[in-house]
C-alpha cells in the first residue's frame, strides 16, 4: 500500500533505498522502462546488472526474485516510489521518483565509455590520414588540425566522464577533508 503524499521523502529516506545495490538497480531498470515490468522481468535486468552476464545465471536471477518480491519492492511501495502489484507480480514508478532522481544521477541510459573512447580514436584517426591524402571532406583542414581537435575532444569527454561518474573532478577535492580517513 503506497504512502498517498506529496510531501517529498527526507534525505535519510533517500539514502536508505540507495545504500542498497539491488534496490539502485532495480530502480534504475525502471527509470529504462516504458510503463510497467513484471517482477520477472524486472529480476532479470537486476541479475544480469549484479552479474554482468546475458542471460544471468539462474540461480542469480532466482535470488533476484525473491528478494525485490518480498523485500525491495514492499519497501519502495511503502515509501510512493513505486506502485507495486503483489498479486499480479507487475511494478512501475510513481511521482516520488523524482525525489531521489537526483542522487542516483544519470537515467539507464548507460554510456559505454571504453566504446565511445575507441570509437572517438578510430574516428580521429581516419579524419586525420584522410586530410593527409587530401580527401575533399576533410582537406579543408590540415591533419595536424585533425589530431589537435579529436585529442581536445577525448580530453573533454574524459572530464564528462568522470564528472557525471563521479559528481567532481579529482582535483576539486578538498585537501583537508578528512572524511575519507574515517573509514
Amino acid at each position: 500500500m503506497a504512502i498517498q503524499t506529496h510531501e517529498p521523502l527526507e534525505e535519510g529516506e533517500i539514502y536508505d533505498v540507495l545504500r542498497n545495490d539491488r534496490r539502485r538497480f532495480a530502480l534504475d531498470s525502471l527509470r529504462g522502462a516504458e510503463g510497467s515490468l513484471s517482477v520477472g522481468e524486472l529480476a532479470e535486468q537486476v541479475a544480469a546488472r549484479e552479474t554482468g552476464e546475458t542471460p544471468p545465471p539462474r540461480q542469480k536471477r532466482q535470488s533476484a526474485y525473491v528478494s525485490l518480491h518480498q523485500t525491495h519492492l514492499p519497501k519502495l511501495d511503502q515509501l510512493g516510489i513505486v506502485a507495486y502489484d503483489a498479486e499480479n507480480k507487475l511494478v512501475r514508478l510513481e511521482e516520488r521518483i523524482r525525489d531521489i532522481e537526483a542522487y542516483m544521477g544519470v537515467p539507464n541510459r548507460d554510456l559505454n565509455w571504453g566504446a565511445y573512447y575507441v570509437s572517438l580514436a578510430a574516428l580521429g584517426a581516419c579524419a586525420t590520414v584522410a586530410a593527409d591524402l587530401s580527401a575533399p571532406v576533410v582537406r579543408t583542414f590540415s591533419p595536424t588540425v585533425w589530431a589537435v581537435a579529436f585529442f581536445v575532444l577525448l580530453g573533454l569527454s574524459a572530464v564528462v566522464q568522470t564528472t557525471t561518474q563521479h559528481g567532481r573532478l579529482p582535483f576539486m577535492e578538498d585537501p583537508h577533508d578528512e572524511t575519507d580517513d574515517l573509514f
